[in-house]
């Protein structure tokens, strides 16, 4: 149970950090952005975002201000900042290596 919440925690912050690399957004932009580019394989739970959010905060990896979005509505926008970038570029590395090694235990023949 632990390594599945550390895996999905990881996994969440590694969304939320590439989608940040492309442009500073709110929180519902961000959850539409994993789900178009997941071709609605990842539809993020508001909690589970915010959270995350959160926590990459506190850890220096995003920075946040208020704005007015589109619809000329105030939302909190997030934007990566050096530390971020330089995670999210360690964590994608991480992330195809494990994908690698997870990919050839499946093709073993049994």
């Amino acid at each position: 149970m632990e390594v599945r919440s550390a895996v999905m925690q990881g996994t969440m912050d590694l969304l939320v950090l590439k989608v940040l690399s492309i442009e500073p957004m709110h929180g519902w932009g961000i959850s539409e952005r994993i789900a178009s580019f997941s071709g609605d394989a990842f539809r993020v739970n508001q909690g589970s975002l915010y959270l995350a959010l959160d926590r990459l905060q506190g850890r220096g990896m995003i920075s946040a201000s208020w704005r007015l979005t589109e619809n000329n509505r105030r939302a909190k926008y997030y934007r990566l900042t050096r530390s971020g970038t330089r995670l999210l570029d360690h964590e994608q590395r991480e992330w195809r290596r494990a994908a690698d090694g997870i990919e050839l235990v499946l093709q073993t023949a049994r």
